[in-house]
């Protein structure tokens, strides 16, 4: 045992090498618990599994969460179907929701845009039971369930600005329409999954971010651990354009402006929104 202090205390390289035991060791922990279940008593938000049809043209979602809220919480817990054709994709947006007091954390989704001025938004989480609070720390060995929630933009963005007074950043990711057509299709397929197959969140391997990053074919990078930096990695890899980071966080800035988009009628949402980022992100 002592040698092995010793070569720690020696090698230049010791930090790197005693996160990689820790991370190793955790994630051989997290491998005894027992199977994922469905039937718990979850949180409200999280209840509702959704179930999905897809065919080669078109795909069905349904139940899609539309609430709505102010600042004291929510005031509606509605609920919607939704039907899209995929041919009919036309861009997809990645928000970001940076995690108070942390630079390193933040909670990402995406928002898919549809001919006509439709959205149907995606966020992965931890799916909580009623009384229970996240922890990133818990979430390394299995305590949480994973949840695939197909959402409004509205109820995604307002939930954040709105209620929880967070910042929200949203992005225009720059890959080809038929990247754009799989990268849904995959997520489509993996919700639907879940339904017969239940799988754990993980902090470090099954989060929001880097279940993503698995649909979209990425190689593994440290952004999807740390993932308050997963926007400033999709713009070094060109996925979110840009003369400059400094510039693009900037402008992705939305938090105001879903803030005052809860006081209109919600069949003005997407268009209201689509209206400003296209302003924002046109040359």
């Amino acid at each position: 045992m002592k040698s092995i202090v010793n070569w720690f205390g020696e090698h230049p390289l010791r930090p790197a090498f005693a996160c990689i035991a820790l991370i190793l060791a955790l994630g051989a922990a997290a491998c005894v618990t027992g199977p994922p279940q469905q039937d718990r008593d979850w949180y409200p938000y999280l209840a509702r599994a959704p179930e999905v049809t897809l065919t080669d043209e078109r795909f069905d979602v349904a139940p899609v969460s539309d609430w709505s809220y102010t600042a004291q919480g929510p005031t509606a817990e509605t609920y919607v179907s939704a039907g899209y054709r995929i041919e009919d994709l036309r861009n997809v947006w990645f928000m970001l929701e940076p995690q108070p007091g942390s630079q390193l954390a933040a909670h990402t989704l995406l928002l898919f845009e549809f001919e006509g001025d439709r959205i149907l938004g995606l966020t992965i989480e931890a799916r909580r039971e009623r009384d229970e609070d996240y922890s990133a720390l818990r979430g390394i060995f299995n305590t949480f369930e994973l949840a695939y929630i197909w959402a409004s933009a509205r109820d995604l963005l307002t939930r954040r600005a709105v209620m929880l007074d967070h910042e929200t950043f949203i992005y225009p990711v720059s890959i080809a329409d038929e990247q754009k057509r799989a990268l849904l299709r995959r997520l489509l397929e993996r919700t639907d999954a879940l339904e017969t197959q239940p799988r754990y969140y993980n902090t470090l391997f099954s989060n929001c971010t880097n279940e993503l990053a698995k649909a979209a074919g990425f190689h593994w990078a440290p952004a999807y651990i740390f993932t308050g930096r997963s926007d400033e990695y999709l713009f070094r890899r060109g996925i979110i354009p840009g003369e400059n980071f400094a510039q693009a966080h900037e402008r992705s800035d939305m938090t105001a402006f879903v803030q005052g988009l809860n006081q209109i009628p919600a069949q003005e949402f997407d268009a209201a929104l689509l209206a400003e980022l296209r302003r924002r992100n046109t040359p």
